[in-house]
């Protein structure tokens, strides 16, 4: 039994790993790269490794996308800024 959970994790991690890698939007890539993040959790606890998994859930499944998600924005915002301000010349 733990042979096919082991092996539909695997196929999750594989699958939303390629999604992300292919996904060009960066929002859309950090949503992916959390649900990633969390695929990985489940893969480590169903290997017995709760301490890794506990990682990967608070890093690669909510402060790495969060820190890209604020950081577009910031781009954004300040790519906006700088259109704004040319167009006032």
């Amino acid at each position: 039994m733990s042979e096919y959970l082991i092996a539909a994790c695997l196929l999750l991690v594989t699958v939303t790993a390629t999604v992300a890698a292919l996904t060009r939007e960066p929002m859309r890539q950090a949503l992916v790269l959390a649900m990633l993040g969390l695929g990985l959790t489940l893969l480590f606890t169903v290997l017995q490794a709760p301490d890794v998994a506990l990682s990967q859930l608070g890093v690669g499944t909510a402060v790495t996308p969060l820190l890209i998600m604020l950081t577009v924005r910031k781009v954004r915002r300040s790519a906006g800024q700088r259109r704004d301000e040319e167009r006032q010349r």
